[in-house]
């Protein structure tokens, strides 16, 4: 029997859910590989029972706030417990839209026109949109939340208050530019890309449902159907994201493709692992087995980053 491994699921951001079904696809695939297994919900007092269990390793499966932000990744370096995925700085960095494109655009990585937008100043819209040129439709999503949570393609200034409304929750709401054209996601393994693919949604984009709802019959293009010239530079674009934020382990960058350019939308250090998820598809079709895949990622597991 190989090393004690807890696998941190469900947490207490709106990504519960999800959290509990990528959960429970690696406990799955770590126990056919041999490894001992004990699920912990990180919630309450899970630091203490965390102590007690004395793990060899964590196998982080937590989206979202608390989960893929920095928060348990210091709370593991200070209790000096390997873990799988990015470190504290590249998973607070990946997690804000706002930080991670100032650093994407330094390093020459396009990325929408946006602006960020706080409490309470929503009456400045049309002059910040002039500001910046930007033009409607526009998107609006808080500026640390996954999955596509709170995000919102406005068509007019009245979809724009309608939809605000319903993210007074947050202090912080990035407003960008809708991009149309080809959703792209691109996956990355140990530094380097595995693969891109190509999503069509029957929804108005790759929303929650059109994500983890198989009734929502999202349309999979595995390798993504553009030139190869372009599928080679998506690749680059993934692996120079992943290495200048410093990630570890597995990421996953999605790109919109359009009027032949690429633009970044955000990089995720924490992709998801259900079975309807893009990474374990896309190494798939690369031969890597499912089991492999969670296999080495807790192999890689560390600390001290």
């Amino acid at each position: 029997m190989k090393k004690l491994i807890v696998v941190l699921v469900g947490g207490q951001s709106g990504e519960r859910k999800i959290s509990f079904l990528t959960g429970d696809a690696c406990i799955k695939a770590l126990k056919k590989k041999g490894y001992k297994v004990k699920k912990l919900d990180a919630k309450g007092n899970f630091v203490e029972k965390l102590k007690k269990i004395k793990p060899k390793m964590v196998f982080n499966a937590l989206h979202g706030k608390y989960g893929e932000d920095g928060f348990v990744q210091l709370i593991l370096e200070s209790l000096k417990i390997p873990y799988t995925h990015s470190g504290v700085i590249p998973s607070s960095l990946a997690m804000d839209k706002v930080l991670s494109r100032v650093i994407f655009k330094k390093n020459k990585i396009r990325v929408p026109k946006y602006f960020l937008m706080h409490k309470k100043n929503e009456k400045n819209i049309k002059k910040n949109l002039k500001s910046k040129k930007i033009k409607f439709p526009i998107v609006i999503k808080p500026v640390n939340e996954g999955s596509s949570l709170g995000v919102y393609i406005c068509k007019n200034e009245i979809q724009f208050n309608k939809n605000y409304r319903k993210l007074q929750t947050y202090d912080r709401i990035i407003v960008e530019e809708y991009i149309p054209g080809k959703e792209i996601q691109v996956a990355v393994m140990n530094k380097k890309a595995l693969g891109a693919i190509e999503l069509v949604p029957r929804r108005q984009f790759y929303d929650y449902k059109a994500k983890y709802s198989a009734k929502a019959k999202t349309k999979h293009i595995m390798p993504a159907s553009i030139s190869l010239r372009k599928y080679k530079e998506a690749m680059y674009l993934a692996e120079k994201a992943h290495k200048i934020l410093g990630c570890r382990g597995i990421t996953r960058s999605d790109f919109r493709f359009f009027n032949d350019k690429f633009y970044l939308l955000e990089i995720n250090t924490q992709p998801g692992m259900t079975k309807l998820s893009l990474v374990p598809e896309i190494a798939n079709y690369c031969g890597i087995r499912f089991e492999d895949l969670v296999a080495w990622i807790a192999q890689e597991a560390s600390i001290n980053r």
